[in-house]
């Protein structure tokens, strides 16, 4: 009898950012950042269609350590940055298919008006309590969404204990869940080290970051890697990546990290 290993266990967790029209022609296609509304939809209704149930973070930390039947089309969707349009294009599609979200702010761009980041408006404190009420989750994207790697080690403590301070007092709610912005130092372990520690200390519990694939049990709960997600995604790609099929590009990226570390001494 052929022996047929155990396949690891993993649940996908989707990123996104903006979800609007956007012209990214310029921009190389896995590094855009927005998806069209209507591709957002065509994406939901295929999740929906083929039996996936959405989640929270925490959930894909239990889930993965409890090996839990529940992991079976388990899927978490989260966005970065806090934008607006999450409120016009995102959570009614989200609403309809009955699905949570979590959504990561970084507070400074957060106000009792809409203030600007990156030149998209963002929400207002008023529609994430709105947004709460339906279920939708916030999570910690700092304070001022800087590279964390260039501060030191006070200034770090300050964007991590600020940014889930200002939340909770704002919303009432606990927050337990980090984004890392930018792109994820994942080679530089003695800062990977730190920020773990940091993070621990001011309370987080879960976390996700730009690492590439899917969450599996071997995975840091601090720094869960995730899909990147666009308007690039048809039915073909998106199923691919929530199969796994995008999960290898997490080694290529690592390798062409160090090999860049190695000649320049800068990663």
């Amino acid at each position: 009898m052929r022996f047929v290993p155990k396949r690891q266990l993993s649940i996908p967790i989707l990123m996104y950012h903006s979800i609007a029209e956007k012209d990214e022609s310029r921009v190389r296609a896995y590094f855009r950042t927005a998806t069209s509304p209507a591709a957002f939809a065509a994406q939901m209704e295929y999740l929906s269609r083929n039996g996936y149930r959405t989640c929270s973070v925490a959930q894909v930390v239990e889930r993965l350590n409890a090996s839990s039947e529940d992991a079976s089309k388990s899927v978490a969707i989260t966005f970065d940055d806090g934008y607006a349009d999450f409120y016009r294009n995102a959570f009614p599609v989200l609403n309809q298919f009955n699905f949570t979200a979590t959504m990561y702010l970084p507070t400074a761009c957060i106000g009792e008006s809409p203030l600007r980041f990156k030149e998209c408006d963002c929400l207002t404190w008023s529609q994430v309590r709105e947004l709460l009420g339906y279920g939708i989750s916030f999570g910690s994207h700092t304070v001022t969404h800087p590279q964390l790697r260039n501060l030191g080690e006070s200034a770090i403590e300050r964007e991590l204990v600020d940014s889930r301070s200002v939340i909770e007092e704002r919303t009432g709610c606990g927050v337990d869940s980090f984004a890392y912005p930018y792109a994820f130092p994942k080679t530089d372990d003695k800062f990977k080290k730190r920020l773990r520690e940091a993070l621990v200390r001011a309370g987080y519990r879960n976390g996700v970051c730009t690492i590439v694939g899917r969450a599996n049990r071997g995975s840091d709960p601090l720094f869960l890697q995730r899909l990147p997600i666009n308007s690039l995604d048809d039915t073909a790609l998106f199923q691919a990546k929530l199969a796994g099929a995008y999960d290898w590009v997490a080694l290529p990226q690592s390798l062409i990290k160090q090999a860049k570390i190695a000649s320049t001494g800068k990663e």
